[in-house]
């Protein structure tokens, strides 16, 4: 079924509609280099340069179709040249004055990686509680968590499920960990896994505060089950939004050129940003939020998944929300030439279509020209020039380093570059390349304090991000 030309214009109508009501509100993965390998898609028939680009991801044909799924920009300027902007002055000693420091500009950001966590077994993700324990949490993709307490790799792991999670693909695997808001009350943290079948499973487990540092397996509850067709593009990230629901990133179902038509398809919770209610009634897998954008909607006759947040996701391999500003920024991953960063302001109501598979990066993917009315456009774009393959990233807002306070670090999986960007404050966005060749960069992660890291899945190390002297 492939719907796109009815339900690509009942988008747009649905995007014009969420802009006016909101009166225009203020604006992957891998084991090892097997992902790399993985992400060659013989390209069919290449899009046209965008203007101006500058880094996309290339991936193999994958298994023929098994299942359906089933529920239980502006262009910015080359990376390689420093945007423009005055040296800033050195930071003043007191610490009231540091409060007020400027930001660096993009171009006089040397980053320095400290290393947080050593000897891990293809780190995936890394993350906080909110608790206020400090700890910081690493996913493994082999199926455990582990916990850094005082600066010191604890021997057992939080979480080991390794005897249920599916990890032999290169995209699959223990992906994404999420705390719930209310966790320090009710121990509830989420978690987003293959399954033996390499099927995806959204569960909850339950941590006890008489053994904080260790969970039961056995308190699994499985709230949504998703059915792959292939290995690859399963998403794997979620997180909580700054409105208490879950947010879920799905990748399109794998293949290439989205092979199982679920980009567009109302039908599928495939090739979506998902929202859900996990925390107002524990004893239900999930309560659909009533403001979900497509509730008792339908697209061409079709209804639409009430699930479903946002459309035309290729393989959002993570994405995350600004805790200052409550921005959301996705990274997604591309087919053969472009990658993206998808920039969506705070206070939008959803009903989004972010374009997968019209168009890839900023360009159409079949032809000189496509539709473009109601899609969202991507702020960032680079392509495969010693490229592969988008990590999204975080804003900074810790205190440990105030010349990076509202920056965007987000890098690329295959070649370690990392990327500064922050608003231009004329419409536009500043974009940097501040590192290059640091491992393969498969997450980036913030604490409780809102200082930054990176996953190293080759080394098997986190680092935390910090400015070289």
């Amino acid at each position: 079924m492939n719907p796109e030309p009815t339900f690509a214009g009942r988008i747009a109508g649905r995007s014009a509609k969420s802009t006016i009501k909101s009166i225009m509100a203020a604006v992957a993965l891998a084991a090892l280099l097997a992902l790399a390998a993985c992400s060659n898609d013989a390209p069919a028939a290449p899009p046209p340069p965008a203007p101006t680009p500058v880094p996309a991801q290339q991936e193999a044909a994958a298994q023929p179709p098994a299942t359906q799924e089933q529920s239980a920009a502006t262009q910015p300027a080359d990376p390689a040249v420093d945007a423009d902007a005055p040296t800033q002055e050195p930071a003043p000693e007191d610490a009231a004055a540091q409060e007020t420091i400027p930001p660096l500009a993009l171009d006089q950001i040397k980053l320095d990686l400290q290393a947080a966590a050593t000897g891990l077994d293809q780190p995936l993700f890394v993350t906080h509680a909110g608790d206020g324990s400090a700890r910081l949490f690493i996913v493994e993709k082999v199926g455990q968590i582990r916990i850094v307490q005082d600066g010191e790799l604890l021997d057992a792991p939080f979480l080991d499920i390794h005897d249920r999670v599916r990890s032999q693909g290169s995209e699959q695997g223990l992906l994404g960990l999420a705390f719930a808001p209310d966790y320090a009350e009710t121990g509830y943290f989420f978690v987003n896994y293959s399954d033996a079948d390499g099927n995806t499973v959204i569960a909850r487990f339950q941590a006890q505060a008489d053994n904080p540092n260790v969970v039961d397996a056995d308190s699994e509850v499985a709230i949504l089950q998703i059915l792959q067709p292939a290995s690859n593009h399963n998403g794997g990230m979620l997180a909580f939004g700054p409105d208490g629901y879950l947010y879920i990133g799905m990748g399109d179902g794998g293949a290439s050129f989205d092979r199982f038509d679920n980009g567009q398809n109302p039908a599928t919770l495939l090739g979506k940003m998902l929202r859900i209610d996990v925390t107002s009634d524990p004893s239900a897998p999930y309560l659909i939020p009533p403001d979900n954008p497509w509730v008792g909607e339908e697209a061409g006759g079709d209804p639409v998944r009430d699930e479903i947040w946002a459309f035309g996701l290729r393989n959002p391999w993570r994405f995350s929300f600004d805790r200052q500003t409550q921005d959301l920024w996705i990274g997604d991953v591309g087919q053969n030439q472009y990658e993206e960063i998808d920039f969506t302001p705070a206070g939008s109501p959803g009903g989004l279509n972010y374009g997968w598979p019209i168009m890839e990066g900023a360009s159409c993917v079949q032809g000189d020209a496509c539709d473009r009315e109601g899609l969202e456009q991507p702020i960032l774009v680079y392509d495969h020039s010693g490229h592969c393959s988008v990590t999204g990233g975080y804003v900074y807002r810790g205190s440990a380093y105030p010349g990076l306070e509202g920056t965007y670090f987000y890098g690329d999986y295959c070649s370690g570059t990392i990327w500064a960007a922050r608003a231009d404050g004329q419409g536009g966005w500043q974009n940097v390349l501040v590192q290059k060749n640091d491992g393969m960069i498969s997450s980036f992660g913030e604490d409780e304090a809102g200082e930054l890291y990176l996953a190293d899945i080759a080394g098997g190390a986190v680092y935390r991000l910090g400015l070289a002297q």
